[in-house]
């Protein structure tokens, strides 16, 4: 199993975040043009626990790209037929030549959320782990581009990005009864967790882990990992920039409101809140 839980990142603040996703970014249109041109097939998948990131990290990747030529999917609750067909609901979804498809959740719900929520016969989960390494390899086989996310998120900043969720006038919405019931079965969701990546974790279709406890830094090495494991035309290598701290006014910018002339203690709280915003 490949694993890039390390950061290239202790901490960065919010100004200096900006200016490495802006450089980060213009590397992605890069390599999306490339694909475009070269008709290649990319398929990048985010798992992960509720309020993982998963979607927003998605949006960072995308918010300069060129709209066209990529998707983002997100299946919801899946129909009946749905449900029988699992790989041919999700190999429709594949991208076609010069695409590439970001997935919030993925073909995986059926290894982690649903036979932790009881969503799925076990039946259903055994053939599912059966046959899903060939399947994959079959796609890659015919030049499909495959990058596999997990976004790992600590107990205690899950039940945090909760309750932020829940006292938000604006994100109230993002939370359900079904995400305070799957938080109540951390171990069980654990367990296939570790059955997936033991299972599912191959050679040329390895899971990448990214820790996401720092939202802002866990996107930043997810789009890193993508232009370091991509080749595309004009391809430069980005070294972590060293950013100046930041000492004088520290100030944050924090669900809508800005935030001046704070102290390291107001700083330092509002940022461990900002990271998981």
């Amino acid at each position: 199993m490949k694993i890039y839980n390390r950061t290239e990142y202790k901490e960065l603040t919010p100004n200096a975040y900006s200016k490495e996703k802006k450089r980060i970014q213009v590397e992605l249109l890069k390599l999306q043009e490339d694909i475009i041109e070269k008709g290649g097939r990319v398929a990048i998948i985010f798992e992960g626990r509720d309020a993982a990131g998963k979607g927003a990290t998605i949006k960072r990747f995308i918010e300069n790209m060129i709209p066209k030529s990529i998707g983002v999917i997100e299946l919801g609750v899946p129909t009946k037929k749905q449900e029988k067909h699992w790989f041919q609901t999700w190999e429709k979804r594949l991208p076609k030549r010069g695409k590439i498809h970001f997935f919030d959740r993925s073909w995986y719900s059926r290894a982690l959320i649903q036979p932790s929520m009881g969503y799925c016969s076990e039946s259903q989960y055994k053939y599912f782990m059966k046959k899903v390494n060939s399947w994959e390899n079959q796609l890659i086989d015919k030049g499909l581009r495959l990058i596999k996310f997990y976004l790992s998120v600590s107990k205690e900043n899950q039940e945090l990005r909760f309750h932020l969720r829940e006292t938000s006038s604006l994100k109230y919405w993002k939370l359900s009864p079904n995400d305070w019931r799957a938080h109540k079965k951390w171990k069980l969701f654990s367990s296939y967790k570790e059955q997936m990546f033991n299972k599912t974790s191959t050679d040329k279709s390895p899971w990448v882990i990214i820790n996401s406890d720092n939202k802002m830094i866990g996107r930043l090495n997810a789009m890193r990992y993508v232009l370091k494991t991509l080749d595309y035309e004009g391809k430069k290598k980005l070294k972590p920039k060293k950013w100046a701290k930041e000492k004088k006014n520290l100030q944050i910018f924090l669900n809508n409101i800005q935030f001046d002339n704070l102290t390291s203690e107001q700083y330092n709280l509002l940022y461990k809140l900002k990271s998981n915003e």
